[in-house]
């Protein structure tokens, strides 16, 4: 992109610590959240849920809730038989049950009344005839059990997707090894748990023939395709407005169940339907973390050169597809980025149960993987008798490479990165070194800046922004990015007020309305800082070009001595020589006409042509390596983390205080996966679907946090900005475990690690036995053979005799 290729040595807005240009309205208390949203005549919306975990609907008995005074409207499946999905191969959901129920908590019928204590006590008077079938609760009873299938689509059985792919020989990296060394590893599911839960209201207005939906939601252009399918409407006749989002965390992108029941009530009534979930609601919503277990094999040289890696993955998918292809492949893409793997197999397998659905969560589909590669790599180095640091730094991949699995890898600082928190740390003075129960663990990590690929394939952008300037000098900038409380918003702000001389709170945002702002995809895989970033970029440079010119002939000065900053444009030999912003817009409206330009942005072409390629590609990569230090009590089982050091390769910080913040938010949701969280069923039921029972860290479990920012220059990025909002928390975990192993002596390979899984391990070495807990077999089941890929040609000359 030949904007991006200006940029500015000295940076007056970029990397400063400058407060959110959202954060007034959000400590005031006057951010307008979806349930805050009122309209005249508005009705409330209730979902009944079913009971059962795998049933065939007999029938649906709403008399009763209809004769309620005050109900106004109840639907059920023969509503809304339409089914729909994110994923074109993926459209398996109905916003209601129609002949079959597939886990507890799916909705089944749908209410409207005049307040929400009617409409909650019309839900109970709704009664629905079942036929039980056999439920499947994990992933070994989906593959062991094919009949009855939970879908009828899928390979076979409870198989919902596979994959199986190869790179290079793996079998002859293995013959080439002096050690291989082989584990399994249970990363079990959570979920997203954001302070907002899920709202959306709706109204149709019957004299445009046009839906309106406001609703908590971070992927507005994908939810205005699947709402406009589930209704039968065009999608012009579909506006989607995102107000503001009290955090997502990936929980927030699929198309729900919520959403098309309130719209479509509002078109049976002619009301407004407003439908907001309990949060034991949100706990069956969920679209969370895979449970996932890992089978990780790798081969090794003496002095500890990797020669192979063998990842297999069962991944439980929940009852319905979500993003389940992507987060199946994502699996196994990242491996290859963090280290320099020659040979390289991965096969995966996703099966559906009856549970809620899984989805994106935070660093989707990679932490299981990386924690497991992480924890493996720990005991390798034990083995060989290596330090685990060093064992990573002989493997480390490098700027400007491609992967084995034909990833391009641009700038890359995790040398840097672990030399910053392995110094500071005091990692050599500390490692083994502690007194029992006192440990320091290491982990490393990489993840994407933004999926080159879009879910519906086309060579249209992926980010869009539109920028105007008014006569006035205000700056308006328009993008369907939704601000999900990541910062975004501010990012945009950032990078616009940068290049035209502004400060960001000087910068005006229209975002996330479908009828008013161009095509983003998105608030997801760290997208939105280098996608609309370089968006708004390019939109901001058209802008500043026409500015300068009229200020060049107004003033008679060449327009390359023109300097845009500190609300001003002056002439950098003479900065007395000048004109504020306001004049220069009024100037260039006289000469050009009304002052509006245009960004876009679309990801470099994948270079993989195998299928399954594109998911993995980004235009650029993060990388972080972590140091944990724990102090665990062995007679109660507890572990504290005591201190987290964490760097963090983010190219350049757009905003240092908002990049930290989402590390610290990185680090405490690692926390609460490796020693508190999981999204776990008691026979059929969520085990604790509230609050009180699903343990979240509080303030007082976080540990101290040092936290560093190694910059590196990327071409790709907007000002050098990676993303930062996700790939922190892939190394935080595994870092946490390799502690815990430290300072007991003990392994406990799955999360998270409770008291009871301690004591456990703690009580097998009083035995003489292994010191271990976690998963000692994997489920009966072949995968297909692995589709052998060419390896790029740089890695076949490497392997070649000099």
């Amino acid at each position: 992109m030949a904007v991006v290729k200006e940029r500015e040595e000295v940076l007056a807005v970029v990397g400063q610590r400058l407060p959110r240009v959202d954060g007034w309205a959000k400590v005031m208390g006057r951010a307008q959240y979806a349930d805050d949203l009122s309209l005249p005549g508005m009705l409330f919306g209730r979902l009944a849920r079913s009971t059962q975990a795998h049933a065939r609907i007999r029938e649906v008995r709403v008399q009763r809730a209809l004769e309620l005074p005050g109900v106004v409207a109840v639907i059920t499946g023969k509503d809304l038989p339409i089914r729909y999905g994110v994923f074109p191969v993926g459209q398996d959901e109905t916003a209601l049950a129609v002949d079959k129920v597939r886990y507890v908590g799916e909705p089944v019928a749908a209410v409207a009344a005049v307040d929400p204590y009617t409409a909650e006590e019309a839900v109970r008077l709704i009664e629905v005839d079942y036929e039980p079938l056999p439920a499947r609760m994990s992933i070994e009873e989906a593959l062991a059990h094919p009949e009855p299938r939970i879908h009828d689509y899928g390979p076979f059985g409870n198989v919902h997707r596979l994959a199986s792919l190869e790179f290079g020989d793996v079998e002859k990296g293995f013959a080439e090894a002096d050690y291989v060394r082989e584990d399994l590893f249970f990363y079990e599911g959570s979920t997203h748990a954001p302070m907002e839960p899920h709202s959306a209201l709706a109204w149709w207005d019957p004299g445009a023939k046009q839906l309106t939906l406001w609703t908590s939601h971070q992927a507005p252009h994908y939810l205005h395709k699947g709402l406009a399918k589930a209704l039968q409407l065009e999608e012009h006749q579909v506006r989607i407005i995102v107000p503001a989002v009290g955090g997502g965390f990936g929980g927030k992108l699929d198309i729900f169940h919520h959403e098309v029941c309130a719209a479509k009530l509002s078109m049976l009534t002619g009301h407004p339907v407003k439908i907001t979930l309990t949060r034991e609601e949100v706990f069956y919503a969920h679209r969370g973390r895979h449970p996932e277990l890992l089978r990780i094999r790798t081969g090794v040289t003496r002095d500890g050169r990797i020669t192979a890696i063998h990842v297999e993955a069962y991944l439980d998918g929940g009852a319905y597809c979500s993003f389940g292809p992507a987060t199946l492949l994502y699996a196994g893409t990242h491996e290859p980025v963090s280290y320099r793997i020659p040979h390289y197999r991965f096969q995966g397998v996703r099966v559906f149960t009856n549970k809620p659905p899984c989805g994106p969560k935070r660093g989707h589909g990679t932490p299981q993987a990386r924690c497991a590669l992480e924890v493996h790599l720990d005991k390798l180095s034990e083995d060989l008798g290596l330090d685990p640091v060093a064992l990573r730094l002989r493997n480390l991949t490098g700027p400007h490479e491609l992967t084995v699995n034909w990833l391009e890898i641009t700038s890359n600082g995790l040398r840097e990165c672990i030399e910053r928190v392995v110094e500071a740390s005091g990692w050599y003075e500390k490692r083994g070194r502690l007194p029992y129960g006192h440990g320091i663990g290491f982990a490393c990590s990489a993840y994407l800046t933004g999926a080159g690929g879009s879910i519906y394939f086309s060579d249209m952008p992926h980010s869009e922004v539109h920028l105007r300037v008014d006569r006035t000098g205000v700056v308006t900038v328009y993008t369907l990015a939704t601000e999900i409380g990541q910062g975004s918003a501010t990012a945009i702000a950032t990078i616009v007020a940068e290049v035209l001389g502004l400060a960001p709170q000087d910068i005006r945002l229209v975002t996330s309305d479908t009828d008013l702002t161009p095509i983003d995809l998105g608030s997801y895989s760290s997208r939105v800082t280098i996608m609309v970033g370089n968006a708004a970029y390019e939109a901001a440079c058209r802008a500043r070009d026409l500015l300068v010119e009229a200020v060049a002939e107004k003033l008679q000065i060449p327009r390359h001595r023109l300097v845009c900053r500190g609300r001003r444009i002056y002439d950098e030999e003479n900065p007395e020589v000048g004109v504020a912003f306001a004049q220069a817009a009024q100037w260039a409206e006289a000469r050009f006409g009304c002052l509006s330009t245009s960004g876009s942005y679309r990801p470099p072409e994948k270079l993989g042509t195998y299928k399954g390629s594109g998911v993995g590609p980004s235009p650029t990569h993060t990388f972080s390596a972590c140091v944990a230090e724990v102090r665990c009590d062995p007679e109660t089982g507890e572990v504290r983390v005591e201190r987290v050091w964490i760097a963090h390769d983010i190219g350049r910080p757009l905003n240092p205080t908002l990049a930290e913040g989402q590390v610290e938010g990185s680090v405490h949701m690692a926390l609460g996966e490796a020693l508190l969280e999981e999204q776990a069923f008691r026979k059929h039921l969520h085990r604790g679907p509230s609050l009180l029972d699903y343990k979240i860290p509080t303030v007082h479990e976080m540990p101290e946090v040092i936290t560093f920012f190694v910059h590196t220059e990327d071409p790709r990025a907007p000002f050098s900005a990676k993303e930062v909002g996700q790939g922190p928390l892939l190394c935080v975990t595994p870092a946490i475990l390799n502690a815990i192993a430290d300072a007991l002596k003990i392994r406990v390979d799955e999360v998270p690690v409770t008291p009871e899984k301690i004591l456990k391990a703690l009580e097998e070495r009083r035995k003489g036995r292994p010191a271990r807990v976690g998963p000692t077999k994997l489920p009966s089941f072949s995968f297909p053979t692995p589709e052998r890929v060419a390896r790029p040609p740089q890695w076949e000359l490497e392997a070649k005799p000099a």
